[in-house]
């Protein structure tokens, strides 16, 4: 998650979305917010009097976390934003990411479609990197009782133009969108996945394809 004060944005991260191009592109934002200099000391004193402040929150926070630690008017007055991706195309991109960056936690499966079996199977031990990705995207985005907090949600279908669109309502001196970790070793999702495989994916994210309006297309 990124705030910035000076700018009055929220950003919810949501992994394997295009977040880290778009941390990246607002990043240069930090040097220009005079709250930045002091938002680390203050974080860490915080921190030693046991009473936390809104000041910083881990990359991938829920937004639910911005909306109970920050003061009501201020987080309403946020212009809060994140990126969603079709959860079909969200697990293949995670099953790259696990097994090039913890090939340790896939149990020594190489095959997609098994991977996914062993991932889904509620047998299956507590494996953290493994069970992270298959959090929900709506969670990131609601508050307890369900409603939506986020002022944009954009798609990683269609990130430079929805990325140029909160650039815009905020007026923001930034570049273009860098594309960061852009993958080139495989085609479309779809090729990957068996029909049992199809509705798992269906069954487990049922609410982000309910409330994000995806299909297996």
């Amino acid at each position: 998650m990124l705030l910035s004060h000076r700018y009055k944005f929220l950003f919810v991260h949501i992994a394997k979305t295009g977040g880290t191009s778009v941390r990246a592109a607002l990043n240069s934002l930090r040097w220009r917010d005079p709250s930045y200099y002091l938002s680390f000391p203050a974080h860490k004193v915080s921190g030693l009097v046991g009473h936390r402040l809104g000041l910083k929150f881990p990359r991938h926070a829920h937004i639910i976390a911005a909306k109970e630690m920050l003061p009501a008017p201020y987080f309403d007055s946020l212009y809060k934003f994140a990126f969603v991706r079709n959860p079909w195309d969200l697990q293949v991109s995670s099953f790259h990411h696990i097994r090039r960056e913890r090939p340790d936690a896939m149990n020594g499966i190489d095959d997609f479609n098994d991977f996914m079996r062993w991932k889904f199977d509620p047998e299956r031990p507590y494996q953290y990197h493994i069970d992270t990705s298959l959090s929900l995207q709506s969670d990131y985005l609601v508050d307890l009782h369900g409603t939506v907090l986020t002022d944009f949600i954009g798609r990683y279908e269609n990130l430079a133009d929805d990325y140029s669109e909160v650039i815009d309502r905020l007026s923001l001196p930034v570049k273009p969108l860098p594309h960061k970790r852009k993958a080139s070793d495989r085609g479309s999702y779809k090729e990957y996945y068996q029909p049992e495989v199809v509705d798992l994916v269906s069954q487990h994210f049922a609410r982000d394809i309910e409330l994000l309006g995806y299909q297996f297309e």
